[in-house]
């Protein structure tokens, strides 16, 4: 089984608040971005719209409709509403998203770093996925590689955990990434054992990625952004969308 590609567009998002105005245009980027063969699009939201706002999310979820493709939106549950930000879940009500992945971010982060503590927030974590469920949507819990209480995803009803792959990038780029692809694989592999799919995300790029899905099992979605708009600038959206397809059509695990 090969796996899906999900291009996060924030950083389009992000150039486009760098100057106001509506260029460069999200919904025309998503647009290249399944032309090029993304098997999807995310999108994360946070409350102090720093880069996608709640009028892309709308905009897109649309445009995913339309095109029968797999619309992921991530965010913090337990951020409440506030100006501007409607909260994580009217926006998913008024989207209706196949996919969404909770992540415990704050808004002095400057990018998602860490997963769920779930000693401290399976409880809070069981209704909240329990109400985005009623929706209709697969929710996926952002979880950190190694996290010995992985199976308790299950316990909080999540169909996936997305592995949290920045240390992994890491190690790649340091020229030893042995132990960390190691205790991915492991970590997927209590997941799964649980009975919760595996996605992944963070800091992957054309330069790890098939190392990564050659090692760590049954991957079945990764969400990859930052990289892919970079490398984009180089190549063109729509050569380096595809390139991205070249590697998870190509890899599968080994290990």
């Amino acid at each position: 089984m090969s796996t899906a590609l999900s291009v996060n567009l924030n950083k389009i998002a992000v150039l486009r608040n760098s100057r106001g105005g509506d260029e460069p245009d999200v919904v025309r980027a998503g647009t290249a971005c399944l032309d090029a063969g993304a098997h999807g699009l995310t999108v994360h939201p946070r409350p102090d719209a720093r880069h996608i706002r709640a009028d892309d999310v709308l905009a897109l979820a649309s445009l995913c409709r339309a095109r029968g493709v797999e619309y992921n939106i991530e965010g913090n549950p337990f951020a409440p509403p506030r100006p501007g930000y409607p909260g994580l879940l009217a926006l998913c009500e008024a989207a209706r998203p196949a996919q969404v992945t909770f992540v415990p971010d704050g808004d002095g982060q400057l990018t998602s770093d860490h997963g769920f503590d779930f000693a401290r927030d399976a409880a809070g974590l069981r209704p909240l996925v329990a109400a985005y469920k009623a929706l209709g949507a697969r929710v996926s819990l952002f979880v950190d590689v190694g996290d010995p209480a992985v199976a308790r995803a299950a316990d909080c009803g999540a169909d996936r955990v997305e592995l949290y792959t920045g240390p992994y990038a890491e190690a790649f780029a340091a020229g030893d990434a042995r132990a960390a692809l190691a205790a991915a694989a492991d970590t997927a592999r209590r997941a799964q054992a649980a009975g919760v799919a595996v996605n992944a995300g963070h800091d992957l790029s054309q330069a790890n990625l098939a190392t990564f899905l050659a090692h760590v099992p049954d991957v079945r979605e990764v969400s990859i952004g930052h990289a892919l708009i970079g490398e984009s600038l180089y190549a063109g959206l729509d050569a380096t969308v595809r390139a991205y397809r070249r590697i998870v059509d190509g890899t599968c695990a080994t290990a």
